[in-house]
């Protein structure tokens, strides 16, 4: 395929497609692929829950993520491998995949986002912009992703047979373009695939977490005020902040262990530029503290008399996207300083 721009003059002027193999990295592709899940697939997003997850082989898939429905997505490199080799693994990979249960799942979203108190159901919901009377099954069923410069005759020929047996193959070709003055273009075209339609402990490599000087940057004018009195609330009481790749989590610390009061969360997340309650579910407060199930319904409770908290499933959440009055966080912080005091009246689950 050629690639032409248009020149001042009106005139055409070719771009050189480029090797990716000469000129980029396979981890840069795997960067662009992981930012950019939009683009992978013909029919929808996808979220990225896991890169180089180790399976129980000892081999790494390149990327993992999940589909609207909740099925899961196996996205991987076709690299120097042979056509057998490239679709074998694959396949290798998917009946891996396969024996994952939802807790499993999560553990690898945990790592990767670097937030062990995450809810994966709750963060699919609102990735997809999901409504309440939405099912969401997660990993009934599975699909293979294999991404290359060049998907070669014989890897197209087994993955539409494998699409014929009702395994859900998609093949995707990427072109570079590069101009003279550097310009770089990226095309893709799915080649097979347009639709119409449990292991011991998992590794997973992980995002980088950010800075509480890259998050407070990241905010606008309606979430500073807010959150630097929240975080500064935070340091006045020795309570543990948590970086994650895109906000935090407040903590309260019982000799070491830490126990999560809520979430914040910049505009450009999938949350918005929120702060979510942590209380409910794997992983929250009840997992961990020597309590019964009035004190989370007592910490929300509270927190809705605030008039600042809305539902969000099972928790509740505080969209800032409006000035708040100096009364208002005022409110907000006495909220969390009374749940911070409830939750050290308790001990740990022995």
């Amino acid at each position: 395929m050629k690639l032409f721009g248009i020149t001042s003059e009106e005139n055409f002027k070719e771009y050189v497609e480029t090797d990716f193999q000469r000129e980029y990295s396979e981890a840069i592709l795997e960067n662009w692929l992981e930012k950019n899940p939009d683009s992978i697939i013909e029919d929808g997003s996808l979220l990225i829950i896991g890169r180089q997850i180790e399976t129980n082989l000892g081999k790494f898939i390149d990327l993992l993520a999940l589909d609207r429905y909740g099925d899961t997505a196996i996205i991987e490199l076709k690299r120097d491998r042979t056509p057998r080799d490239t679709i074998a693994q694959a396949l290798e990979y998917a009946s891996f995949v396969e024996q994952l249960d939802y807790e499993q799942l999560e553990d690898i979203f945990r790592t990767y986002i670097g937030d062990e108190s995450a809810n994966l159901a709750q963060y699919h919901r609102e990735y997809f912009e999901l409504s309440s009377d939405d099912a969401v099954v997660f990993n009934k069923d599975q699909r293979i992703i294999i991404v290359g410069q060049k998907i070669t005759p014989e890897i197209r020929q087994t993955a539409t047979f494998l699409r014929h047996k009702n395994v859900r193959v998609t093949c995707i070709e990427f072109t570079f373009f590069e101009t003279e003055e550097k310009l770089r273009l990226l095309s893709s075209e799915i080649v097979v695939g347009r639709e119409p339609g449990k292991p011991s402990r998992i590794a997973s490599g992980a995002q980088k977490t950010i800075s509480e000087k890259q998050f407070m940057e990241s905010l606008d004018g309606y979430g500073r005020p807010v959150f630097a009195e929240l975080l500064k609330f935070a340091k006045m009481n020795n309570l543990p902040i948590h970086w994650g790749t895109k906000g935090f989590s407040l903590n309260v610390d019982f000799d070491g262990v830490h126990v999560a009061v809520c979430f914040g969360y910049p505009p450009h997340s999938v949350f918005k530029q929120s702060i979510y309650t942590s209380l409910l579910g794997r992983g929250g407060l009840l997992s961990k503290i020597d309590a019964d199930e009035n004190v989370p319904q007592m910490i929300l409770s509270e927190a809705s008399k605030t008039g600042l908290f809305q539902p969000a499933g099972n928790e509740l959440k505080c969209i800032i996207n409006r000035p708040f009055s100096t009364e208002e966080i005022e409110s907000l912080l006495s909220w969390c300083e009374n749940s911070v005091r409830l939750i050290q009246s308790y001990g740990l689950k022995e």
